[in-house]
């Protein structure tokens, strides 16, 4: 048996049985969501099932509804049948009236609803009971949840009132006594702060930082960590991970040919921005119309580049058109993902069959992005780095202006911006979504059901932002403070982040949500005061202790009663390897670089009219650089981060997926930087003069950020006695031959690669790459 897979298998039990459960987690509550409230809420008990079963034929897209019955509004719902006068699909306090009911509960295959020719599951019984009840209580309608504008709801009542440390606890506790539920006791400081770390800043916590914290006994002490990691260069890092996917941020321009573009500056001026403290509305604002400001400075047009990060052609024999409507596409529905959370996109084409969006609406949003001036003229040379618009930094821009952007040579960086034609474009209805078939004209505007466009705002991208951050908006403080919830705790409150719409998820803590949203709103939209309050919670302190109960009961951890156990995101788990071997660069921002990769990959996937075909790695320090600095080739992205479910960068992401596979496991055993910084690392250990058990027990502190039990010290110092036995010089010289850090001269070999599968084993533990 492979030695490393063995050692693996020891010590890594926790990753598989961690698999298991993953995959027999129930979506919900258990034994919770089949029960019959006393009350029964249309939005949150109702809307769902006819969402999921109904709305495909009888909601809001008047081309496929059928029967001329429309089921999301009450004035259709309640109004008598078209093909049958005399009947009514909903009767308030009816059942035996109500045609609706008569045909979601019937056996009969040629009257129930949905028709099985649809291939739509039929209504459960727990769904049709809650239909009936639901009529009898007198079938009202109610506004859907999320375009209500949120608010401030009183602080529930609890009855331990001792565990609250702020307002998240009271939302929290409340709910979990509901079910007869108790939170975890506040973790271990170790993990704590390990925690805390990752979450702020995805760096481990150094020994000099963990020291200081065991040590001190203040009440005040952890508070004082979140402070000085809110206040660290590596936030504005950890938190531009997140909005990099968002924003679809790519090195390359996407299709065929997939050559550089030089959009890392704007890259540079998120991690500025969120190290800041730039409050959201200015942060979104000057992303959608920093142009359009008066007297916009070049740092607010060089926000404008996150609209022109999507994929842009350079083939030839193109449809200019074509194109230019495939981008403004991209805008019109990365603004209704990454900002609105909704599927804005479904009503490209037709009418949203769920949502009441039209399509008409769909183009008015559109409109805001259609008279950005596109060129599709320049060729070759090193203007392609950036596409008109665009904008020039020169030495004096960053020497005086933009500071923040790490640049590393004297020739003056491009980058695509936005900059609307002199001209007005006028803009229709795309029928079926067709390019250049043309229906209504239409005016810039925006989905009424969320809220209609006020005359007094600019009609131009300047005013869609002044729209968005409007307080009587229902979404985009809830959709932003979502995704922070989700970076933090590891699921949204809405799990569905990307739809707050009728087929999303429901909020599990909708007052909650609402609070934070208000709250959020009323103190400026300050980011950093947002991501404090929550980690400053005892809902975050807890411990990830799960317990038969629990697992019966909240399996997902949907109630909140401990922490979740997640994996590191794929640029965070190669920051935690480097990190901890010390070969990190902590330099800020500049051009993104080449790590090892596998061969051929380029190569294999490149055209033949590509001038940026083959992988040319990088060497020396930017060998060493955070993920977040990895170069993202659209159509062939960096190999290990996709196998950890990294963004392809391609489209707006606002969750990534998770999946545990094989591949992962082989990454962690045999990437070049894992062997590389097991080797450097150990290395280091050896060249102390301290003993053994000494070495490792460090080894484990610096990756793992905890002291190791007795069992787990004594069974990797075995190992690393088996593997002096089994090295000989050639093998050793064999195995450290990787990576292109330099080997101390001198060194006894075999006890290097000896200590080295020993790191590298620690690195291979479940824990090392999960935050718990």
């Amino acid at each position: 048996m492979n030695k490393r897979l063995y050692i693996l298998i020891v010590l890594g039990t926790g990753f598989f049985l961690y698999i298991l459960h993953l995959n027999s987690c129930s979506s919900s509550v258990r034994g919770i969501d089949d029960q019959v409230p006393g009350t029964i809420s249309y939005d949150f008990n109702i809307r769902p099932i006819l969402s999921d079963k109904c709305y495909k034929c009888h909601g809001p897209d008047s081309t496929q509804r059928a029967a001329g019955l429309r089921l999301d509004i009450p004035e259709e719902a309640y109004k008598a049948l078209k093909d049958n006068p005399n009947a009514h699909a909903l009767v308030p306090g009816r059942v035996d009236l109500s045609e609706l009911f008569k045909r979601v509960s019937t056996e009969d295959t040629a009257e129930i609803m949905p028709p099985v020719s649809s291939n739509l599951k039929k209504l459960t019984q727990n769904e049709v009971d809650l239909i009936a009840k639901w009529i009898k209580q007198g079938a009202k309608f109610e506004k859907h949840w999320s375009f209500v504008p949120p608010r401030l709801w009183p602080l529930p009542p609890v009855k331990d009132k001792k565990w609250p440390k702020n307002e998240i606890d009271y939302f929290v506790l409340n709910k979990l006594e509901k079910y007869d539920l108790s939170p975890n006791p506040e973790a271990d400081r170790e993990r704590l702060l390990r925690r805390v770390c990752l979450d702020l800043t995805g760096l481990p916590p150094t020994l000099q930082m963990m020291d200081s914290f065991l040590a001190n006994n203040s009440p005040k002490a952890y508070e004082k960590v979140v402070d000085e990691l809110l206040k660290s260069p590596a936030y504005g890092e950890k938190m531009a991970l997140h909005w990099l996917d968002v924003a679809r941020f790519g090195d390359t321009y996407g299709y065929q040919n997939d050559n550089y573009r030089s959009q890392w500056p704007w890259r540079d001026w998120v991690i500025h921005a969120f190290n800041v403290d730039l409050s959201y509305d200015k942060f979104v604002t000057w992303q959608l119309a920093g142009d359009l400001m008066p007297n916009a400075t070049k740092e607010q047009i060089l926000a404008t580049a996150f609209n022109r990060n999507h994929k842009i052609t350079e083939e030839g024999g193109i449809i200019p058109e074509e194109y230019r409507v495939a981008y403004v596409t991209d805008r019109t529905n990365t603004f209704g993902k990454a900002l609105l959370g909704i599927t804005l996109e479904c009503a490209h084409c037709h009418d949203h069959k769920y949502d009441p969006f039209s399509q008409k609406e769909y183009y008015q949003v559109f409109s805001f992005f259609n008279s950005v001036k596109e060129s599709f003229e320049e060729q070759g040379g090193s203007q392609t780095y950036a596409k008109k618009p665009k904008m020039s930094i020169t030495n004096d821009d960053v020497k005086n202006v933009l500071r923040f952007i790490n640049k590393p040579d004297t020739d003056n960086l491009i980058v695509s911006v936005m900059g609307d034609s002199e001209v007005y474009r006028k803009t229709h209805i795309l029928l079926r979504g067709d390019y250049n078939t043309y229906g209504d004209e239409v005016h810039p505007g925006t989905p009424k059901a969320i809220l209609p466009f006020n005359d007094s705002y600019p009609q131009n991208r300047l005013g869609l932002a002044r729209w968005l951050f409007d307080t009587a908006n229902p979404l985009t403080a809830r959709v932003f403070v979502n995704q922070m919830w989700q970076e933090i705790f590891g699921r949204g409150i809405v799990k569905t982040s990307a739809d707050f719409g009728m087929q999303g998820g429901l909020p599990s803590h909708l007052e909650l949500l609402d609070w934070l949203s208000v709250d959020f709103m009323r103190h400026g939209w300050d980011i950093k005061r947002l991501i404090r309050q929550m980690v400053m919670s005892a809902t975050y302190r807890q411990s990830a202790l799960m317990t038969p109960e629990k697992m019966k009961i909240d399996p997902e951890d949907v109630l909140l009663s401990r922490t979740s156990r997640s994996r590191l995101p794929a640029e965070i788990i190669r920051d935690v390897v480097l990190e901890s071997s010390g070969l990190l660069v902590h330099s800020i921002g500049g051009p993104s670089v080449n790590p090892y990769q596998p061969a051929g990959l380029w190569e294999s996937a490149g055209s033949s009219g590509s001038t940026f075909k083959d992988y040319k790695q990088s060497h020396g320090p930017n060998l060493y650089r955070r993920g977040i600095y990895t170069l993202v080739k659209k159509t062939v992205p960096p190999a290990a981060f996709a196998i950890f479910d990294a963004s392809n960068r391609d489209q707006c992401e606002v969750n990534r997926s998770r999946t545990n596979t094989p591949l992962q496991a082989l990454v962690m055993m045999n990437d070049p930087t894992v062997l590389e910084a097991a080797r450097v690392l150990a290395a280091k250990l050896l060249e102390e003069k301290t003993g053994l058990n000494d070495k490792i027990f460090k080894a484990f502190r610096l990756i793992i950020n905890r002291s190791p039990d007795q069992q787990e010290l004594s069974i990797l110092v075995s190992y690393y006695v088996q593997q002096q036995k089994i090295f000989d010089q050639r093998k050793a010289e064999r195995v450290l031959n990787v990576g292109e850090y330099p080997i101390p001269s001198g060194m006894n070999k075999v006890e290097l690669a000896s200590m080295m599968e020993v790191v590298d084993a620690i690195y291979n533990l479940e824990e090392a790459i999960t935050k718990s």
